[in-house]
Order: C-alpha cells, then structure tokens, then sequence
C-alpha cells in the first residue's frame, strides 16, 4: 500500500525574525491549489534577518521556543491543514544559551517536535549546539528526520536518524558560499548510503544561493531547482520506496541494512568509544518506538 508524502519545499529569502504576518502569506501562496496534507519546508533561519541576505544576530531574534512565534506557526499550519517546517529559528534557551532550531507543526496545529543543530558551522556559528537526534512520526504517512544546514557533512547523523527510523530526512539550508556543490554530492550519498529520501532546501538569493532538491532512496535526484531564485519546488513521494528499496537492494543489488548480522563479532569504533553491534544494527521500523 502507497505512503504518498506531497512535498512543498520554499526556496525563499530570507525575512525579518518578527514579520510573522508576512510569512504567513508567502506559506499560503505556496500551498495554494496544491495537495493537503503536504509538508511545507523552509530553509534555515528563514525568519532571522537583520537586513536582506544578513543574518541578525542570535541573542537579538531569539525567543523561548513557546513563545509568539511558536503560537502563530502552530495557528498556520492547523488553519492550512499542513506538516510545516518553517525553516530555523533561534531558540532562548537556558542561561544565556541560544540554539539554532527547527521545530514541525501537525495540520492539527500542535508543535510535534523540535530539533537543535547539532553541529554549527564554527567559527562563524556561534550558537550552541544541541545534544540528540530527533525523528518524528507524521501520523498515517511515516517518519522523518530532521537536520540543519551543517549536519549534512557529518554522515553520523544522518545515519542516526536512518537507524531511528526515518524515511525522510529533511535538511534545511543557509548557504550561499561556493561549497553548496560538495552539499548536493552529500545529500545524495546521505540518500544512498541509508536508503532514505532526502530533501535539502537552501535559501534563495540573497540569502543563499539555492540549488534545492529532492533525492530518493537510491541516490537519484527527483526534482531541483535551477538557480537561485525564489521557487517552489514541489514532489510527491511514496515512502514505501524506502522499504522497497531495502528489500530488494540499491539498484537491485546492494541491501546495507543487512549487512551486520547475528553471531557476527562486533567492530570497535575508537573515534567514538563505542562500536557496531550485529544485535542493534538493523533500522527501526515506524511502527516501532525510536531508539534514543
């Protein structure tokens, strides 16, 4: 039986951290006369400017995460009957802390989750990184993962939230220098060596420089952007191709979540003080509760 997932990916520039009224507009001019139920993504600090294409400083557009703007998303996504990500936001936290987060919002209007970047692009990043992994279930349709910008070049995470069972993983981007080309070769390879979708949005100019995309499980991009300029890029995808994929294998031929099985000795990982099990290294299914 078909998992459809319509997928809105807003390859916009950037806005001002508290024009909320203008947000909501663009969102509902992209969803317009396109599927419900879909899920509506932006880029990274999408609402965090202090000028076009200047990002405002952290301790500047950051609020607790239940503040107003946690409130107005929430209203959006349940008036339009969406899944949305609205891109990252700078999140108050403890102390003097301030994280770089994404949160997603149900079609009935409840935040379901939110997810800290883990890994900020130092030196020039200065918030503070987070310290788990999050997956989340989109009732009836599947789960999927959640990653910021940076976390794309760290194929650990990516693989974490594969292992959690994610069948999409959805990176939202900031990125207007010259290495959005290695970016897009990493999303695929994300894509290929878990056997997962992957959507990666960057911003449009001049906030970023685009190439947004859509890639399956197999490593084949489905849909992209051409330029930098603001699009809406749209795909539905079916998220039994995830599982189809890993049962008969990538390209017929290569089924990786197989790989480790029973009885096999299990491999030391010194980088990380911990190793590879044969008994845990099967992904979760998303019937099953996530690891964490």
């Amino acid at each position: 039986m078909a998992r459809p997932l319509p997928l809105i990916l807003a390859q916009a520039p950037g806005r001002p951290a508290d024009d909320l009224a203008g947000f909501a507009t663009d969102v509902e001019r992209r969803v317009k006369l396109r599927a419900p139920g879909a899920l509506v993504v932006y880029p990274e600090l999408h609402l965090g400017e202090s000028a076009p294409g200047v990002p405002a400083a952290p301790e500047k557009g950051a609020e607790p995460l239940d503040g107003k703007r946690d409130a107005a998303f929430a209203e959006l996504a349940g008036d339009l009957g969406i899944w949305l990500v609205p891109g990252s936001v700078y999140e108050r936290g403890t102390g003097d802390r301030v994280h770089n987060t994404t949160p997603i919002y149900s079609p009935q209007g409840e935040r379901l989750a939110a997810y800290r970047k883990i890994c900020p692009w130092r030196p020039y990043e200065t918030t503070t990184p987070g310290n788990r992994f999050e997956v989340v279930d989109l009732a009836g349709v599947g789960r999927i993962g959640l990653s910021i910008c940076y976390d794309t070049w760290f194929p650990e995470i990516s693989r974490h939230l594969a292992w959690m069972g994610a069948e999409l993983i959805v990176n939202v981007v900031r990125t207007s220098t010259s290495d959005r080309a290695q970016e897009v070769v990493l999303s695929r390879a994300n894509a290929i060596t878990n056997q997962v979708f992957v959507a990666s949005v960057n911003s449009a100019a001049p906030s970023g420089i685009g190439r947004s995309l859509v890639i399956d499980p197999q490593g084949t991009v489905r849909a992209e952007t051409v330029d930098a300029g603001d699009s809406t890029l749209t795909d539905v995808i079916d998220l039994d191709e995830v599982s189809n994929v890993r049962r008969y294998g990538t390209a017929g031929l290569n089924r990786i979540w197989d790989q480790f099985r029973p009885g096999d000795p299990a491999l030391e990982l010194p980088l990380y003080g911990g190793r590879i099990d044969p008994a845990t290294w099967n992904a979760a299914h998303t019937t099953e509760e996530p690891p964490r």
